[in-house]
């Protein structure tokens, strides 16, 4: 069995921090640059799993069950939103290019 220091845990616990930081900022960049509206909700649902992520760190590493409660309401809210978006799309119909075949 093996037993983590408190040193592992710290740096481990950073690592992920900053992992998870530069996903952020990555579908970030999707988020604003698009180019399609597809690509942006994925970027979103992306940030949001992100969010989720951070806030399952936060709770481990600060020992606060709050935040597991943030991170199940940020997943509801998702759930919610690309629900909504699959209503919108469907409902908007098909995209000219799906019309063409192509």
């Amino acid at each position: 069995m093996m037993v983590w220091s408190a040193t592992t845990f710290a740096w481990a616990t950073l690592a992920s921090f900053v992992l998870l930081l530069l996903a952020l900022l990555f579908a970030s960049v999707r988020l604003l640059q698009g180019p399609s509206l597809a690509d942006r909700v994925v970027a979103l649902d992306l940030v949001v799993v992100v969010l989720i992520a951070l806030a399952a760190l936060l709770a481990v590493r600060f020992e606060q069950s709050a935040f597991l409660d943030l991170a199940m309401v940020l997943a509801l809210i998702a759930f919610l939103a690309t629900a909504a978006f699959a209503r919108y799309a469907e409902r908007r119909g098909p995209l000219p290019s799906q019309e063409e075949g192509g």
